[in-house]
């Protein structure tokens, strides 16, 4: 079936949402009842994917309760909820929980998908330093022993090698990794990028201190121009325990390293930020810069061996305005002082050329 003109999926844009629940520690229904609130929200708003925080059905900061076999039954209840529902939604959802399998707990980021658990990605990389202690709960991903988990009566792909593709939108390949994996020195979503992935998304627990806001978005916006993907990062906010540390539900989404939309931190309500990624232009990008395919070459053995998990999403028939900022003037800086620096600069380029 034809789309729409007026639909910002018939030109190669896809809408994503990042969501801020608020939550409460151990307490996985109802934070599963604000998972869907707002993923009903994102939902209505036609977009395609709705991503939430690390171990957001449970809370993040439960410490030493991610043991208890009661939460871990009550987190399952919770994901039952949310997979039932789903079944009406045609957003993918990107969840957070944790896992128990084979006697380990897994920090797990779930895609759900229609009432599919599309796949679980477990978190690579467990910081074990400064106010974390991650492997005091959680066992990393590269220690699975499995490539498939029963979850819910269903036989689901586990593994920190999974894309998960719409079969029927071009360029919509979604990786999943949580929070410490970007901060390593060869992040997950690398290997995911060069082997096709254009949405690359991020669930983070990430408690503040103070610089470290700027530090996200360098790292996020680096990360996303590296990769010539979009980057969806979505921080734990109201609700968390703050006993030890404290919260400020950052949310953010860049798209070949520019910022298209970023949440305001500290926020009592709920948030949800959302974008319209190019994705045809990140493909394109992707065709022209040289080095990005002769990564994919050097790397290909690895790249072999992602698993690509197929879907299909229920694109909007109807009309899909695109919400999407363009500067009047997209080659000319609005702030003065970048204007001035950039004036000086191509002065100085002008002088130098003629030297």
């Amino acid at each position: 079936m034809s789309h729409p003109f007026y639909s910002l999926y018939t030109h190669g844009f896809l809408r994503s949402a990042v969501c801020i629940p608020h939550v409460r520690v151990a307490d996985p229904l109802y934070n599963a009842e604000r998972t869907l609130g707002m993923a009903q929200k994102a939902a209505a708003s036609h977009a395609a994917v709705a991503l939430f925080p690390e171990l957001g059905i449970a809370a993040y900061s439960n410490d030493d309760l991610f043991h208890q076999d009661a939460l871990l039954a009550a987190v399952r209840a919770g994901l039952a909820q949310i997979v039932e529902t789903s079944r009406q939604l045609m957003t993918l959802l990107v969840v957070g929980a944790p896992l128990r399998l084979d006697g380990r707990l897994f920090n797990c980021a779930i895609v759900i998908h229609k009432g599919r658990i599309l796949g679980i990605t477990p978190k690579t990389y467990l910081p074990n330093y400064r106010e974390f202690y991650e492997k005091r709960q959680f066992t990393a991903g590269r220690s699975a022993t499995r490539v498939e988990v029963s979850l819910l009566d269903q036989l689901v792909p586990f593994g920190t090698d999974l894309l998960f593709c719409a079969v029927n939108v071009e360029g919509f390949k979604l990786h999943a990794e949580i929070c410490e994996d970007l901060w390593a020195p060869i992040p997950p979503s690398t290997y995911a990028a060069l082997a096709g992935a254009t949405l690359l998304t991020n669930l983070s627990g990430s408690p503040i201190t103070i610089g470290k806001a700027d530090y996200r978005r360098e790292i996020c916006s680096t990360q996303s121009g590296k990769c010539i993907a979009a980057y969806l990062y979505a921080g734990a906010g109201l609700g968390e325990s703050t006993n030890d540390l404290a919260w400020d539900g950052h949310a953010l989404i860049y798209e070949n390293g520019s910022l298209l939309a970023e949440s305001q931190r500290f926020q009592i309500d709920e948030q949800i930020i959302m974008a319209d990624i190019d994705l045809e232009r990140l493909e394109q990008e992707r065709m022209r810069l040289t080095s990005f395919t002769d990564s994919v070459a050097n790397y290909a053995p690895q790249l072999q061996q992602m698993r690509h998990v197929a879907f299909e999403l229920d694109v909007p028939q109807g009309e899909v305005r695109l919400q999407r900022h363009v500067g009047r003037f997209p080659y000319v800086p609005s702030d003065p002082a970048r204007l001035n620096e950039r004036c000086a600069e191509v002065y100085n380029i002008q002088v130098q050329g003629l030297v």
